[in-house]
């Protein structure tokens, strides 16, 4: 199991809680323990990089804040039919086999979920082996919050899950048991993570137009990945400036073949 962590329109009010520190970032997670080594090859071309070119759809966003009571698990419920509804599409014009993922919400972490003890400092976060979107309704990753990150850490969550469906995942994992040295596992974790962040900016990319967001919101956004970043030796992530540039790549290609992590050099995923 692995432990993973510009539009236009009405002006939203734009609010940064107390808690919003970088650590209050670092909560986009994936369950798995880091594995070991990443290949000296690239791996086959996956059928989720084969998928073309998203088509604009529509995703309004219902208030996170409505009338000062948190309304985060209908926040989340809208995200999840918007995410089932954009990839299943693409899924089945590329003839490719689609299913939704379970969701769970906890008002707060639990002692246990999917099986195994909740993991430390995670909020958000993918279950393998379950197939299941886990999502507390409190914390700093979306409590108190009204700009967009809550929504692209749904949307990355919800990259994990393609990333099973088509095959990423289980290529990960057996490259992960042949066996390398920690820089190679803590490489080969941040390729598996850096795409998630690529397939959300395709996800943010392909609804902006139905997003009531200023620039400054998309900026926020974008302070909000930079920060989001990991440093020191165990490096799960990427940094900052890794995760907003892969992001970035999604989001202006609105295509999954824009987030082929596995050829980039090891500098691109750093």
């Amino acid at each position: 199991m692995r432990f993973l962590p510009p539009g236009a329109g009405p002006r939203r009010p734009l609010r940064r809680p107390a808690a919003f520190t970088r650590r209050a970032l670092l909560v986009t997670v994936c369950l798995a323990v880091l594995p070991s080594g990443v290949a000296q090859a690239a791996p086959p071309p996956s059928p989720l990089l084969k998928i073309g070119r998203l088509a604009a759809a529509s995703c309004p966003e219902p208030p996170l804040i409505d009338g000062g009571m948190p309304r985060t698990r209908e926040y989340l419920t809208a995200a999840m039919r918007c995410l089932d509804r954009l990839w299943s599409a693409p899924f089945a014009r590329a003839g490719l086999g689609f299913r939704k993922p379970a969701v769970r919400f906890y008002e707060e972490p639990a002692q246990r979920v999917c099986g195994v003890r909740w993991p430390a400092n995670a909020a958000a976060f993918y279950c393998t082996e379950r197939a299941t979107l886990v999502f507390p309704l409190t914390g700093g990753w979306i409590e108190g919050r009204t700009d967009l990150y809550p929504l692209k850490v749904a949307a990355h969550e919800y990259g994990h899950h393609l990333q099973s469906l088509t095959g990423v995942r289980d290529d990960y994992e057996a490259r992960v048991r042949s066996g390398r040295s920690p820089a190679r596992q803590a490489e080969l974790g941040r390729r598996y993570e850096l795409q998630a962040d690529c397939l959300s900016g395709v996800f943010l990319g392909s609804v902006r137009g139905s997003l009531a967001r200023t620039e400054q919101d998309w900026q926020v956004l974008s302070d909000a990945l930079r920060a989001s970043g990991d440093d020191g030796d165990h490096r799960t992530h990427g940094t900052g400036a890794s995760r907003l540039r892969w992001f970035d790549r999604g989001y202006r290609a609105v295509s999954p073949a824009a987030c082929d992590t596995w050829t980039a050099t090891p500098s691109q995923v750093s």
